[in-house]
């Protein structure tokens, strides 16, 4: 992405030095809703390498294919508990929409982050 894009998770910056900075290791998502933005700002970019990076690595799938017909359109925080700088665990419910061969769509889902190594990672959905 070119250095002044917008960052596709929604915040007000650019991408290179939002979700850019942490998908290249430059910065690292502070709180769980920061790499809940990098990890669709990830998908937006088809950035498979990252999303497998920041995922728990006890439920994290071998490899990982995103689809090329699906163009990220927004992301919605709809709710978050705990997963501060202070935690380490958190949940983010979000809203992720989307075009799919033109049709417009979205995923909702309660995402779970817990911290591994010192890092906030993807566990899966909340259960």
């Amino acid at each position: 992405m070119a250095k002044r894009t917008p960052c596709p998770c929604g915040l007000d910056a650019a991408y290179a030095d939002c979700c850019g900075s942490i998908h290249e290791g430059r910065t690292q998502a502070t709180t769980a809703e920061r790499l809940m933005r990098s990890r669709y700002s990830a998908f937006a970019v088809r950035d498979a390498g990252y999303l497998l990076r920041s995922w728990r690595s006890t439920t994290r799938p071998r490899e990982l294919h995103l689809e090329d017909d699906i163009e990220w359109t927004g992301l919605e925080i709809l709710n978050a508990t705990d997963g501060t700088p202070f935690h380490t665990e958190g949940t983010v419910e979000f809203r992720a929409n989307y075009l799919a061969a033109g049709e417009p769509g979205d995923q909702t889902e309660n995402s779970h982050f817990l911290r591994e190594n010192g890092l906030w990672v993807y566990d899966g959905p909340a259960g």
